[in-house]
């Protein structure tokens, strides 16, 4: 009989409410692993544990808001002392989208919104629980970046340069924990069928729920990989100590094209995403 190496870890699962996030602790829950599920979106997050128990999956839940240091910090003081020396699986996969057009019409107040859950929050939570992993030396760190941190992207400036962060910030934290039993892994999923850009709301004065609705619709059709698919990867890759995952046939086509062509990706890609919407209004 299969014994996952999960089995005997705790996995801390942010963004749990909906999408990966839910599909991770659903997955990680039905390998026999300790799950505490935290998401600002309390309703949904019951959701999520309501479903776990219709399949006789157990899961603890927090509502956390990855924005706010203060609580970060309390919901670390509670867990820490509740792990009993077991091995951490921290996964930081709470993110939001921002439709707010290019840079120039982006509000600094949008952008610093965006910057503290995507970025700061992944930041201050593998914070909050590092002198754990280090008295354990053990234990994983997944953090969801994006193949927008992969390339840059027009009106994705705030996103890309969170998803940027979370690559660069996990990547410096697999060299300085070479040699340790501490691992990383930096996840960059393309197309995943979940509600990011429906609940990204427009803000700003130069874009409309008109605008935002046929950019949700596109990605909605375009995107190609399942939560479920996407969960059962990365889950994969913390079994198998992978420091680097891409998810999907366009996440594994974007990296490929970044790598070949670090510069020159930029007309190839805006030159696709015009040709997309042009025959989307067709």
């Amino acid at each position: 009989m299969y014994h996952s190496p999960l089995n005997d870890c705790v996995l801390i699962i942010t963004g749990a409410a909906s999408g990966i996030g839910r599909q991770l602790a659903l997955q990680a829950a039905k390998c026999g692993a300790a799950v505490i599920a935290a998401d600002i979106n309390t309703t949904a997050l019951q959701e999520t544990k309501q479903l776990g128990l219709q399949q006789g999956l157990q899961m603890e839940t927090h509502t956390l808001d990855v924005a706010d240091k203060q609580a970060i910090c309390d919901f670390a003081t509670d867990i820490i002392p509740r792990l009993h020396n077991r091995k951490l699986v921290l996964i930081n996969n709470a993110g939001v989208g921002l439709y707010s057009g290019d840079f120039q019409h982006t509000s600094l107040d949008d952008f610093e919104w965006l910057m503290n859950i995507n970025l700061w929050g992944v930041i201050r939570l593998t914070k909050a629980f590092y002198p754990y992993f280090f008295e354990q030396n053990q234990g994983h760190i997944v953090n969801v970046s994006s193949v927008f941190g992969l390339g840059g992207f027009v009106n994705q400036t705030a996103y890309c340069t969170a998803k940027f962060g979370v690559r660069g910030f996990t990547e410096a934290l697999r060299m300085e924990l070479s040699g340790t039993g501490i691992h990383t892994t930096s996840v960059h999923p393309g197309g995943i069928k979940t509600n990011i850009m429906r609940a990204a709301k427009p803000r700003g004065t130069q874009v409309t729920e008109a605008m935002h609705n046929e950019s949700t619709e596109t990605f909605e059709k375009i995107a190609m990989t399942s939560p479920e698919k996407a969960a059962q990867l990365i889950l994969d890759a913390v079994e198998k100590r992978k420091p680097r995952l891409i998810i999907g046939n366009d996440g594994r086509l974007i990296d490929i094209i970044t790598r070949l062509l670090p510069v020159g990706y930029t007309k190839i890609f805006k030159r696709r995403m015009e040709q997309t919407f042009k025959e989307k209004r067709k």
